[in-house]
């Protein structure tokens, strides 16, 4: 890490553009990697010592949190549909913590709006929970101290947290530039959902056509030419539909697989297109690799294997395509898993007839796929604000959502019901001895889990710990097998990724304008390429000159700034 001044600004709007990035190292088992100093009473609790306010609390690792019921008001990003006063998670975590929770639920579509008017007015309670609070934004209000920094907490109660982030690879990514950590770590280590650039094809029509796995982005021409003019559904209509996709759902825009056979196109980072050259961050859409893409999804949307309605339609569009009443009509469709164009567990069962088409190999050899290994990271999931009478007690509760037993109940329900233990001689999805089996998955309306509405570190070892008792139908295990077999040989090293960001107030103001503009601007011309509005040949040098009047080098320069400072 390069040191790097960083003035903190005492007022700072409302940020929505930001990403988390990180600031000073630390080994892993210790929280502090700074001075970490703040307002709390941490140094004082003294495991079954007296907190100044009386609260006499257990030793730290203990799950029971204090030896008197302490109350907590959580604000928390709603994540069941249920009530959580009433929820069965809820109240086997009061009994197992001794640590009773006051409400105040905030819906899914209005948490920013909702925690900006908190925080401007005052009015906010002592835990900030799953509301995604970014890191620019926590050191903004630890800087005024609103939030408070954790770091002593953490390493005075904080046994199991402290075990937490010794697994996590990129630890750093949780910590501000003062060195402070203001809210518990969060990570889901997802294995597919690193590798989600994916195409599936239905199978079926391959095998009836004697055709093979395309391997080139001239072998899927071919098969998707095959598809339209040979009547795979065997009908006797030129109703088949080759490949389409959707707006706004997972990796299902048209572009995102097939790019990758002729550049790196990281779509995970939040500076979409952008990638490392060394140590210059730099940008796919200018470059003659871009164009060449391009022109080869232009040539599939001008022969008709590419459906016109990939670029209006949503989810339950591409369904209908997919998996409606009939004979099947849709051959392949981009998509992180099967569900975007087809129903899970549906009558027809033609989700598990797609498969994934591996990365594709260019015209010049070119073959990656997609591949996010910062995505896992979650910000903002528990921050312990200056309204805590008792900090000590937050973190401590906070500290046991890192344990694997309350994990399993939070996100999968009651041991014996919904889940246990693995026995000796299962296996996970990864062929590993498992952890757990998934008995029977709650309903929402049971109102028995939490889902992820708390901080949690999921490792790969966790998630991959799921026995599996029907690899043939179980998803997770299907969507590990396709993502290692067909994607994960063609990941690009690490160091082409580039990694979260951290901004001043200045820089965030600027980039903002300029990311709106550029990303709308960019995502039209895209389309208006591949469907013929805008001819790539006589109209690319005017391509590019937009985007230089859109300041396209400024933009840059700010995230290259941002990235020399802290890596």
């Amino acid at each position: 890490m390069k040191k790097t001044s960083f003035k903190l600004l005492a007022v700072l709007m409302v940020l929505t553009l930001i990403v988390a990035g990180c600031g000073s190292k630390n080994d892993g088992n210790s929280a502090s990697p700074g001075s970490g100093s703040g307002n709390n009473s941490a140094g004082e609790a003294g495991g079954k010592g007296q907190v100044k306010s009386g609260i006499k609390l257990t030793e730290p690792g203990n799950m029971k949190v204090s030896e008197e019921k302490v109350t907590l008001k959580v604000m928390v990003g709603a994540k069941i549909e249920g009530d959580y006063n009433t929820n069965w998670f809820t109240q086997w975590l009061e009994e197992q913590t001794n640590v009773h929770v006051e409400w105040e639920v905030v819906p899914k579509d209005s948490m920013a709006e909702k925690l900006n008017l908190a925080l401007a007015s005052g009015d906010y309670p002592d835990v900030i929970m799953n509301m995604k609070v970014n890191l620019t934004q926590q050191q903004l209000y630890g800087s005024q101290g609103i939030f408070l920094p954790l770091n002593e907490l953490i390493e005075e109660h904080g046994v199991e947290t402290k075990k937490a982030l010794t697994t996590l690879e990129d630890k750093d990514q949780y910590y501000s530039l003062d060195g402070n950590i203001y809210s518990l770590p969060s990570f889901n280590d997802c294995y597919h959902c690193n590798r989600d650039q994916k195409l599936w094809i239905y199978k079926p029509w391959l095998d009836k056509l004697n055709l093979e796995m395309p391997q080139t982005t001239d072998q899927l021409y071919e098969v998707l030419k095959a598809f339209k003019e040979q009547d795979p559904n065997g009908n006797g209509k030129a109703d088949e539909i080759p490949y389409a996709g959707a707006v706004k759902d997972w990796q299902s825009s048209v572009h995102n697989f097939l790019m990758n056979a002729f550049i790196f196109t990281d779509t995970k980072n939040q500076f979409k297109f952008t990638y490392l050259n060394g140590d210059k961050v730099d940008i796919i859409v200018n470059k003659p690799e871009f164009k060449e893409g391009l022109g080869y999804m232009r040539k599939l949307y001008q022969e008709g294997l590419i459906a016109p309605e990939t670029f209006t339609q949503k989810r339950e569009q591409l369904r209908q395509l997919g998996d409606g009443k009939g004979d099947p009509i849709l051959g392949a469709f981009p998509s992180g898993w099967m569900a975007s164009a087809t129903y899970l567990n549906g009558e027809s069962g033609r989700w598990l007839e797609y498969v994934t088409v591996p990365a594709l190999e260019g015209p010049s050899g070119t073959r990656y796929a997609g591949f996010g290994p910062y995505a896992g990271i979650i910000h903002g999931d528990f921050i312990i604000t200056d309204k805590a009478k008792h900090p000590e007690v937050a973190l401590r509760w906070g500290d046991n959502f890192f344990r694997e037993e309350v994990m399993l109940r939070a996100l999968y329900g009651k041991e014996g019901e919904n889940w246990r233990y693995a026995q000796e001689g299962e296996k996970g999805i990864n062929g590993e001895p498992a952890k757990y089996v998934i008995l029977e998955r709650s309903k929402p309306e049971e109102n028995i889990i939490w889902d992820q509405s708390m901080p949690s570190v999921r490792t790969a070892e966790f998630r991959l710990g799921e026995g599996i008792t029907d690899p043939e139908t179980n998803l997770e295990y299907i969507l590990y097998h396709e993502s290692k077999n067909n994607y994960d040989p063609y990941v690009p090293d690490k160091s082409m990724i580039l990694p979260p960001l951290l901004f001043s107030k200045e820089q965030s103001s600027e980039l903002l304008d300029l990311q709106t503009t550029l990303d709308s601007y960019m995502e039209e011309m895209i389309a208006k390429f591949i469907i013929g509005q805008a001819n790539i040949e006589a109209e690319w040098d005017a391509y590019l000159k937009t985007l230089d009047n859109m300041k396209l080098e400024r933009y840059l320069g700010i995230l290259q700034e941002a990235y020399d400072s802290r890596y």
